[in-house]
């Protein structure tokens, strides 16, 4: 039968610098302490490990008007769900800040903060987990340290002259950071729209360098479009049911924005203001940036895509609801015949350029056979290939609702009931017993 773990224990386990415990999970934010509550759920003996402070890269790491793209009625984690009665609206930073916080209160996980992980290495037992909050021996490894770790900036960039601002979202706080002049954002995912359509309020000049992106309403047929996602079934989609799951893993966030006016933050509005659309950043040279031609084609590629997407909405909704408002469509997003494939950024003055180009995990630390020909963690769903460690919180990691916080829940529960049968059958494939 399995047992809680006793308050005396988690505070030994926060006390001892070194030592031997069943498993270190690797990060604190909302996929962590989800990971330390289905493991205590289980009885199973665990610390959790932070580099900063809980919520750390929502904390440092995130501009100031930034919101949750899901609603509050979605925002939930193993045992625990918003409660207050803004139920249709979207939390702030600080709003989410407070909420994980009040999560890790309810799970009070056994944590080490400040406690950076600085490498992992693989024993006779298991692993060898060393940080600057101590050492310890485990069985099992969680990696719970999140998808956003480093900024994707194009190695073009390094071809930029020195008087024109060089911004990531991690660096990215609000307009006034900015020189008088234009801005140029790289990305038109939701963090590129959301980032362009605020600086161009402020009265900036502001073009966007459009690659692939996904074209998505705040709202349809009366409804959030979440509400639609998630009846249909299409945040339910397993990663081992997607066609090509790499490809999956690999789209940019969808072009929402936390709030329901306006209905759909796309690249009209931006248009409609005043911005600039050239395509996807091909490369730099003397201060000339130079862009793809295929603009036209990946706009109209997106509102295909977006279009099959509310087929299929209008298709469940007619079947399974009786009063619901008529089906609708946006416009077309409006590109110039000839866009633009080449601006010169000191002659347009252009002063500031954010690179909204994605993110990807960083694990230096990791000291660990598990990577493929391009660095990337080699897993099956989150299990990794090297026996005994797992993987949480990253993008369409189980299933497609995986990007989201609300995805975490059954993500988590899948992973620790994997491990849970590891551990019980005392099995380090490849390694060695313990």
């Amino acid at each position: 039968m399995s047992r809680s773990t006793s308050t005396s224990e988690k505070t030994d386990n926060l006390h001892r610098r070194t030592g031997t415990i069943d498993v270190i999970v690797i990060g604190a934010g909302h996929a962590g302490l989800a990971v330390s509550y289905c493991l205590q759920q289980r009885g199973i003996d665990h610390l959790v490990l932070e580099r900063g402070e809980i919520a750390n890269s929502w904390k440092k790491e995130r501009w100031d008007s930034l919101t949750l793209l899901t609603p509050n009625w979605q925002s939930r984690l193993p045992g625990f769900k918003y409660e207050g009665e803004d139920q249709h609206g979207f939390m702030t930073m600080p709003e989410l800040i407070r909420f994980i916080e009040d999560y890790a209160d309810f799970v009070n996980a056994p944590l080490k903060i400040n406690a950076e992980v600085t490498e992992v290495r693989q024993n006779t037992k298991g692993y060898t987990v060393t940080s600057t909050g101590g050492e310890w021996t485990c069985k099992a490894v969680v990696i719970a340290s999140g998808a956003c770790n480093i900024p994707n900036v194009p190695k073009c960039a390094e071809k930029l002259s020195g008087n024109i601002t060089r911004l990531t979202p991690h660096d990215y706080r609000n307009p006034d950071q900015l020189e008088p002049g234009g801005v140029l954002i790289v990305g038109a995912s939701a963090t590129g729209l959301q980032l362009a359509d605020e600086i161009q309020q402020k009265g900036y000049d502001v073009t966007v360098s459009t690659g692939e992106h996904v074209r998505m309403p705040r709202a349809y047929r009366g409804r959030d479009i979440q509400f639609w996602l998630d009846r249909v079934g299409i945040l339910d989609e397993r990663y081992d049911e997607i066609d090509n799951i790499n490809r999956a893993r690999k789209l940019p966030s969808p072009q929402l924005i936390g709030a329901h006016d306006p209905q759909i933050l796309d690249l009209n509005r931006l248009t409609d203001n005043g911005a600039k659309l050239v395509g996807r950043i091909m490369g730099l040279r003397d201060n000339r940036a130079i862009f793809s031609g295929s603009l036209k084609n990946i706009c109209a590629l997106a509102d295909l895509k977006m279009n099959r997407t509310l087929n299929t909405i209008d298709e469940w909704a007619q079947e399974n609801l009786q009063t619901i408002e008529p089906p609708e469509r946006f416009e077309r997003t409006r590109v110039e015949d000839k866009p633009s494939l080449t601006i010169d950024l000191t002659n347009n003055n252009i002063k500031s350029i954010i690179w909204c180009t994605g993110f990807r995990p960083e694990y230096k630390w990791l000291n660990v056979d598990t990577f493929d020909e391009k660095g990337q963690m080699k897993h099956d769903g989150g299990v990794a290939n090297a026996a005994g460690m797992y993987l949480i919180g990253l993008p369409v990691l189980r299933r497609r609702k995986s990007s989201f916080i609300h995805g975490t829940e059954d993500d988590v529960r899948d992973i620790s009931r994997h491990l849970a049968a590891y551990l019980h059958d005392h099995v380090v494939r490849g390694i060695g017993g313990s």
